[in-house]
């Protein structure tokens, strides 16, 4: 505990200001009563009376006449430190999980080895011995843990902090000897020079010593500034969380988009993830609380997808190419624009492309597999999840899988259908790489073998990336024919995007193109149907092998898209009804109203119908209050101009039969006056026919069929748009950033992953009363 009591150097000093700033504000609760024992002492030690705070007297004239309790062993709770930016928290585990780490703990003294126990939903596990936590499935610095019993509060800091646990072990030894033999007022003197005093057992002080006071201070009392000192976790303000459920039923992949960053805080995807699930957790108990009670809701595992810390590693290297082109003027701005908005301009390049969508499959892939190997009783279905461009990603990546009989039919990836009869030299001389010829003869490699490398296996031979891509393009395009790949072009009526030629610049292509891409190369300018099964030409980028994924996902969700404007700007005109992913069956565009970056798919569906989007429900069941009322002042004023209308033709049938003797007699006027009435008639039934016209078609409206939206989302509806906050709704553009960065602790959108996974579970959705 050396390096434990090393790094809470702080809790020597008066009141650290690293815990000011910390995430949650906890207020100081009133302690559990232990039962004091009788005072022997009238007045404090003038050297403790003189530093103590003014109501310690009080409290110990509260407890002169009270009994002394017996002493009950201090129950120990398990916290983890968190590190931030705005300094150091200190977090507990849940109850659940400070229990298996206190039995470990007990049980890891009489071991040589040390105890590994899996914690918060098996995503960490904790070395008991090391007091070391280690995140599983993501990279991330080990954080300490520590069990505590005692605790301290300065009178400037917001939440208690635990004290190590050797000196913990002295608090407790001396509260025991208090406590048995009823003599408070005792002292303990820490090895850095505070002092702890013991009043009584409600008063437990921590003073700073005399050598560290504040010279100018006007007084020994602001002199001092006494901490105060808790025993037990029940005994100070702190949330402790609920554990998780240890059943999964399902898992979902969720990929972010541009930049490190997801949020206004910016904030990693780990952490916008685990607000995420936290919000899933906090519905499955007020939502699904029937279904957890009778045993058939667990919960839904969601597990971050990062991968722009690959691309811009030292692997690449584009981050040390962009920076010596980059100009030394607005530097943080030139910065933000590198590390985040670059990010487009790199999937559109063909060879950063590769990199993300392989760093995207291979991360998924290893999460997947992972989480199998940890989760063995595990046979729940996964879904996939991509913010943004990592939901082009996605899109892109999921329009190029293989289903089962692709699979048995095609070539299985990384398997040549034949060899060019080119030899490794004659091969690496074309493309300008001879000087390569040695690296790989030294490891046998010949064409036929190198067919079967991949980037990471030339990566380890010492080849850069641009030599790297030259060779796995041209293997994949060369040795490779048409027949052998999945990608052919086809008339399907009905899907209208200009036809694309792969380039190949380090080929005569003239010799190689077949006949039918020779007639699409001399007629680029005609439009041509695609068949949505192959990608080659149309859908995706042409040049990249999308690598496949090692399941089949049950439904893709899509955050804050632009699918829909990438696709329209590769010029894609619309998606046949029929197409659906080869591998996914469910799709769900899920939006922001005043996302700038989010566009919609269904018209690219059904054009000939303007739908609205669907609106998703609160996840209280209502529409907020500010949407409920525009649509109430929107029927009131509908009503009104009905209201109007209908009493302006009622006076008028009323006026146009009454008698004419009855109307006073003009004789020059009344043919005038005859005409005006009529015209006014005229023009009320005029004014009254758009009404009937409106009535008639929402009439239509409520009795016409739901139309299907293709099987891309097996007929439902795709495009699902969330409610704005009733503050959004006054400025549009001034919460436009946040829209598009909001999807992480929605519970609408939360919600509406949970409805869609439970009913193909079969598990009924419980709307709570309110």
């Amino acid at each position: 505990m050396s390096g434990s009591q090393g790094e809470e150097g702080g809790l020597s000093q008066a009141a650290p200001n690293n815990n000011i700033s910390n995430s949650q504000n906890l207020n100081e609760s009133s302690p559990q009563t232990v039962a004091p024992g009788n005072t022997q002492e009238d007045q404090v030690s003038p050297a403790v009376d003189e530093a103590s705070p003014s109501s310690t007297s009080s409290f110990e004239m509260l407890d002169m006449n009270s009994v002394p309790a017996p002493y009950r062993e201090v129950q120990p709770h398990w916290f983890f430190c968190r590190r931030a930016d705005d300094g150091t928290s200190w977090l507990p585990f849940s109850r659940e999980d400070s229990d298996k780490l206190e039995n470990a703990c007990n049980t890891v003294q009489n071991q040589e080895g040390d105890v590994v126990v899996a914690v918060d939903g098996e995503r960490y596990d904790v070395h008991v011995k090391e007091r070391k936590r280690y995140a599983v499935y993501w990279e991330q610095a080990p954080t300490e843990v520590r069990r505590c019993t005692w605790f301290y509060k300065g009178d400037k800091d917001i939440r208690f902090m635990p004290y190590p646990e050797d000196l913990s072990k002295s608090l407790e030894e001396a509260y025991m000897i208090a406590v048995t033999l009823d003599e408070w007022k005792r002292k303990l003197d820490f090895p850095t020079g505070e002092t702890v005093m013991l009043h009584n057992p409600k008063l437990i002080m921590q003073y700073q010593p005399m050598g560290l006071q504040d010279d100018w201070a006007t007084s020994p009392s602001e002199q001092t500034r006494p901490r105060t000192v808790k025993r037990g976790v029940e005994s100070i303000s702190v949330e402790i969380p609920d554990g998780e459920p240890e059943k999964v039923d399902h898992l979902v992949f969720m990929v972010h988009g541009i930049g490190p960053a997801c949020d206004l805080r910016f904030r990693s995807i780990i952490q916008c993830v685990n607000d995420f699930r936290s919000a899933s957790l906090s519905l499955l108990a007020t939502h699904y609380k029937r279904g957890q009670q009778d045993g058939q809701v667990g919960r839904v595992e969601f597990l971050p997808v990062n991968w722009h810390s690959a691309l811009h590693g030292d692997a690449t290297g584009v981050d040390e190419d962009i920076q010596r082109i980059t100009l030394p003027s607005i530097s943080r701005l030139r910065h933000f624009t590198n590390d985040t908005l670059l990010d487009l301009f790199f999937y559109n390049s063909p060879t950063y492309c590769q990199t993300i969508v392989d760093t995207v499959a291979s991360e998924i892939n290893r999460l997947h597999s992972l989480f199998k190997q940890r989760h063995p009783a595990f046979h729940g279905t996964f879904s996939v999840v991509g913010h943004s461009l990592g939901s082009l990603i996605l899109f892109d990546m999921l329009t190029n899988q293989r289903n089962e009989s692709e699979a048995r039919e095609g070539v299985h990836p990384g398997e040549p259908c034949h060899t060019n009869c080119d030899t490794l030299e004659q091969t690496l001389t074309r493309l300008g790489l001879q000087q390569y010829v040695e690296t790989l003869r030294a490891e046998n490699l010949d064409l036929e073998s190198l067919a079967l490398c991949q980037d990471s296996d030339l990566k380890e031979l010492g080849i850069p990336l641009g030599p790297r891509k030259k060779i796995l393009n041209y293997i994949r395009r060369k040795m490779f024919p048409e027949g052998c790949r999945t990608g052919a072009v086809r008339q399907v009526p009905g899907l209208q995007v200009p036809s694309q030629v792969p380039q190949d610049n380090n080929m005569d292509q003239s010799s190689e193109l077949s006949a039918q891409q020779s007639q699409f190369h001399r007629t680029q300018s005609v439009t041509s149907a695609v068949d949505y099964e192959y990608f080659d030409v149309g859908i995706g980028q042409v040049s990249i092998n999308y690598p496949q994924l090692a399941f089949h996902p049950q439904t893709f969700f899509a955050f804050g898209s632009p699918i829909g404007m990438f696709l329209t700007v590769r010029g894609l005109k619309c998606i046949d009804p029929n197409y659906t992913f080869p591998t996914c069956k469910s799709f769900y565009n899920i939006y922001h109203p005043y996302d700038p970056v989010a566009y919609r798919i269904e018209p690219m569906i059904v054009s000939e119908v303007d739908l609205e989007p669907m609106l998703i429900p609160h996840h209280k069941g209502r529409k907020r209050m500010h949407l409920e009322l525009k649509d109430s002042l929107t029927r009131m004023s509908m009503d009104l101009k009905n209201n109007v209308l209908g009493s302006l033709r009622t006076a008028w049938q009323s006026f146009a039969r009454i008698p004419v003797a009855a109307l006073p007699p003009v004789e020059e006027g009344e043919s005038t006056i005859e005409k005006n009435l009529q015209e006014s008639h005229g023009a009320c039934e005029e004014a009254e026919s758009p009404v009937s016209t409106e009535q008639t078609e929402q009439t239509e409206q409520t009795e016409q069929p739901e139309i299907k939206m293709g099987m891309l989302n097996g007929g439902r509806r795709i495009d699902y748009v969330l409610q704005e906050k009733p503050i959004e709704s006054f400025n549009e553009y001034l919460f436009a950033i946040q829209s598009h960065l909001c999807y992480w602790e929605s519970e609408d959108t939360a919600l509406l992953l949970l409805k869609e996974i439970y009913d193909k579970l079969g598990v009924a959705f419980e709307q709570p009363q309110q």
